[in-house]
């Protein structure tokens, strides 16, 4: 059974993504603060994790930050304030996969869980086959596909999971153009009807490290009202 860990202080929000998740059938740990969550998260290794940012004890920040120094990689899920953009950006660069906003609607939130596991979950060998062996250029930087690298004027640059899925997301189109719904089904595997700002968030952080001037981007391109597409 697919175990999750749910890190909430709110004991009504975490009743009830306990009981929503039980009903689609995972096995649901529940955690108050960060200190019992990030030794919940230890005892159990669970296949995903959702985790509030504003907790007591140990933020879930740090928590965050601790699980991906231990070398955990299953998928963290967190939930952020209203209007917190810069949470959702510390998120993420801490390691965090996709974040949901408070309020958010439960089937929104399961969707998200569904299509993290399903990302998560060991490819087969011809899905990896599919990947595709070499490497791309865009300006200085290198994008090495079977070594999951990137080089910007030849030093290393660390992306997350998801960042590097949606750069070769937006590669693979040789410069055509993503539209946000396209790469939510692509890269995070999110039905249609998912409602997200996460791929803006995403290529925020990705032009951070990999532009020269992020808010002048030459190669990650906004197509208003469209999407997103690569310049190289």
């Amino acid at each position: 059974m697919t175990r999750v860990v749910v890190v909430e202080d709110n004991p009504d929000l975490a009743f009830g993504l306990r009981n929503n998740l039980e009903i689609e059938g995972y096995d649901v740990e529940v955690a108050g603060d960060g200190i019992a969550g990030l030794q919940t998260v230890r005892t159990v290794d669970p296949d995903l994790v959702i985790l509030d940012l504003m907790l007591p004890g140990l933020d879930g920040f740090r928590v965050l930050r601790a699980l991906r120094e231990e070398g955990r990689d299953m998928p963290v899920l967190i939930l952020t304030a209203k209007g917190e953009e810069a949470d959702k950006v510390r998120g993420l660069h801490l390691g965090a996969d996709d974040y949901v906003t408070k309020p958010f609607g439960v089937l929104e939130l399961l969707a998200r869980v569904k299509a993290l596991l399903r990302r998560a979950a060991p490819r087969s060998d011809e899905q990896g086959a599919a990947a595709g062996t070499g490497s791309w250029r865009f300006g200085d930087v290198e994008v090495g596909v079977a070594t999951r690298t990137v080089t910007r004027q030849g030093q290393s640059v660390a992306l997350a999971p998801l960042e590097f899925e949606l750069l070769l997301a937006l590669l693979r189109r040789g410069g055509g153009i993503a539209t946000r719904e396209e790469l939510l089904r692509e890269v995070w595997g999110y039905d249609a009807e998912v409602v997200s700002r996460t791929v803006d968030t995403h290529v925020a952080e990705l032009r951070r490290k990999l532009e020269h001037d992020p808010a002048h981007p030459r190669h990650i391109l906004t197509i208003r009202k469209v999407g997103y597409r690569l310049q190289v």
